[in-house]
């Protein structure tokens, strides 16, 4: 998932991006209220992780923004106030989750995986295309039993394709996806990527391209239809 992380205290936002980044996510910060709303004009974004206390502009007010403005990312609040008001006044503003501060970092990839499989529409953690198979849970890709050796930006294109199988994306689209707004990457760098993924998979087994290029459009998943 491609994920803003509005946290003002560096000490507990440091350790969030590295845990996130080690998930195979990618993560932008932003540290008070305005710069939050900002970014998610700017960039499309599947998770907001909004913490309520921030400067500038408090979270619930930016969770409203958001939702009127018609931000369809999911929005996970994080925050130490935990009375049943509380949470009912965040769930209320349109945040689609709550967790208290201080909580455990499995927990928190947990709700993420469950936010993840409802935008998809994904029930299971396994993701299948023929005899190709990821564990969402794991992070683990194997190809007919055989595990698969890749880097995370290798993992999460094909995480992309198996989610949405019948679904061009565009070089411009899947840089979107997985590259931060600080990476000077350009589209050639997308090439690469799916490159060495394609040879990877042909080691392991593969004997047609399981990712093809559409022409003049971009790529999608190959299945047998």
């Amino acid at each position: 998932m491609k994920i803003l992380l509005i946290e003002d205290d560096e000490r507990i936002a440091e350790p969030l991006v590295e845990h996130l980044k080690n998930q195979y996510h990618v993560v932008d910060v932003a540290n008070d209220g305005i710069a939050d709303w900002e970014q998610a004009q700017a960039f499309c974004y599947d998770l907001i992780l909004l913490d309520l206390m921030l400067p500038r502009l408090d979270g619930i007010t930016l969770c409203k923004r958001l939702r009127t403005s018609g931000c369809k990312s999911f929005i996970l609040m994080l925050t130490a106030k935990d009375t049943t008001t509380d949470r009912v006044i965040g769930l209320d503003a349109g945040a689609d989750n709550y967790l208290v501060k201080p909580f455990k970092l499995k927990e928190l990839a947990a709700r993420i995986r469950a936010l993840s499989r409802r935008s998809f529409d994904v029930r299971a953690n396994i993701l299948t295309c023929e005899h190709l198979q990821m564990d969402t849970t794991n992070y683990q890709v194997t190809y007919a039993g055989k595990l698969l050796s890749l880097t995370p930006k290798e993992y999460m294109l094909l995480e992309v394709f198996l989610k949405s199988p019948t679904q061009v994306f565009t070089r411009s689209e899947l840089l979107d996806k997985l590259w931060d707004c600080n990476d000077i990457s350009g589209e050639e760098t997308v090439k690469t990527h799916l490159k060495n993924l394609r040879r990877k998979l042909k080691v392991a087994g593969c004997e047609s391209d399981i990712i093809e290029n559409v022409h003049g459009i971009g790529y999608r998943l190959k299945t047998n239809k």
